[in-house]
């Protein structure tokens, strides 16, 4: 094989040695199918460098293992990650499979934000790090204007789902489009603003760039969120 003869007579240069001298001499204009090594060349390398060992010092059995046991941990987390790579794409059809039933459900999504249709109400879970007396919601707009406040009263630590009815405080409806979802309450005599997530219907599911991700693209939202962001399932 080109660029073997230049090898020393006494096998200094280790097989894996030879094998990366090889990778660097294989140009791409010189190459037309893949450029990785095979088992083949290391056998090619083998015998070439068997044929051209100094007789009086040959490659002892221990060094001949050794070198023979780093090309197979080579070779072997080569096949390895190839394996890695079938089972993740795999897994992520599976997952993209599973999420299509998503379509056309609401799903809990981490953010204040969430999207209120032109007829009906919109729902917000309000996540509480201990009881509250008094739990009060803001409501506001795109623009951030605020549209409405609402009381609703005790809450018990933990999730609570709370319903804005979509009509600001003079109980007039208002259009459909984003709106905010704000909750705050008393916790040891401080105010203090609690972690708020939306729900949004789900029009279609897309996989991810190659990264293992699928993707769930949200009515009204400018980009779609990973399935493993969904903390909930709503009805469809």
């Amino acid at each position: 094989m080109a660029g073997i003869d230049n090898v020393g007579q006494n096998g200094s240069l280790s097989y894996i040695d030879q094998l990366k001298k090889l990778q660097e001499q294989k140009k791409p204009d010189e190459v037309t199918g893949k450029q990785d090594l095979k088992q083949e060349d290391f056998l090619s390398l083998l015998t070439k460098q068997l044929a051209q060992q100094d007789p009086f010092k040959p490659v002892s059995n221990d060094q001949m293992i050794a070198q023979m046991a780093s090309f197979a941990t080579v070779d072997g987390i080569g096949k390895m990650n190839s394996q890695f790579e079938s089972l993740n794409s795999s897994m992520t059809s599976n997952q993209a499979l599973q999420a299509s039933s998503l379509v056309g459900r609401d799903v809990l999504v981490p953010g204040a934000s969430g999207v209120k249709k032109d007829q009906g109400n919109m729902a917000a879970m309000v996540k509480l790090p201990a009881s509250v007396d008094n739990l009060l919601v803001r409501i506001e707009d795109a623009a951030g204007q605020l549209v409405r406040t609402f009381d609703v009263g005790a809450k018990p630590a933990g999730d609570n789902r709370v319903e804005w009815d979509g009509k600001d405080q003079s109980g007039n409806p208002l259009p459909g489009g984003k709106y905010k979802v704000k909750a705050s309450g008393l916790v040891d005599g401080k105010s203090k603003e609690f972690d708020v997530s939306t729900y949004a219907n789900v029009n279609s599911v897309l996989l991810g760039k190659g990264d293992g991700n699928v993707l769930l693209n949200l009515a009204g939202f400018d980009s779609p969120v990973r399935l493993a962001e969904v903390l909930e399932v709503g009805k469809a």
